[in-house]
């Protein structure tokens, strides 16, 4: 680090300090099962694995109807977009019409999944069938929702391997990464952790 880093300043709690410096988050497309047994997808970037079993969580408000048709089918779905699906990952944050429709969930392809209700999005590298194991609001209105992962799917080439150099995956398969607020990198390149020795999980 540099010593001629400036001093830090202190920022203002009252309004969110994520809109004042950028913070890395996947980009994941959540899909759930509406009332009518249409599908919705939307996308999430609060958004990790829970430990080192299979759980994964996201972050949402009860006023999106992920919130709600994740609730009510006790189920949803995770899939990790490509970079080439990044415009098509981008519009299924459209407004919905005044009908309730969401027409702009159509740019993605997407399939059923095989145990939970919910759509997975077809040419995403990982795909998560998750059922809902618990809810924790009470974050201001946001609630964190947790799914215990019963199914996964993953892109061959993106598959980590042994006999294979990690950085043929991300070049066949570059993961996307979204900087909040605003922006996105599809990561291509990276480098070894210098984990100290003997450290474990």
């Amino acid at each position: 680090m540099s010593s001629s880093l400036s001093p830090p300043i202190e920022l203002d709690l009252r309004v969110p300090i994520w809109e004042r410096v950028h913070t890395v988050a996947p980009l994941v497309l959540v899909g759930t099962c509406e009332p009518d047994g249409s599908f919705d997808i939307a996308p999430k970037h609060m958004a990790l694995p829970l430990g080192w079993q299979n759980y994964f969580g996201f972050v949402c408000t009860p006023r999106h109807s992920t919130y709600a048709n994740a609730q009510r089918e006790r189920d949803f779905t995770v899939s990790f977009p490509t970079a080439t699906q990044l415009v098509q990952s981008s519009l299924t944050a459209s407004p919905r019409c005044d009908d309730g429709s969401k027409p702009a969930i159509g740019a993605l392809q997407s399939v059923p999944a095989t145990r939970v209700h919910g759509p997975l999005v077809c040419g995403a590298y990982l795909q998560l069938e998750c059922e809902l194991d618990r809810v924790l609001d009470g974050f201001g209105d946001n609630g964190l929702l947790i799914g215990r992962i019963v199914a996964a799917f993953a892109a061959p080439e993106a598959l980590l391997d042994v006999d294979r150099d990690p950085g043929e995956a991300l070049r066949a398969m570059p993961p996307i990464a979204y900087l909040h607020p605003g922006r996105f990198v599809a990561i291509t390149e990276a480098h070894s952790f210098p984990f100290p020795e003997r450290m474990r999980k």
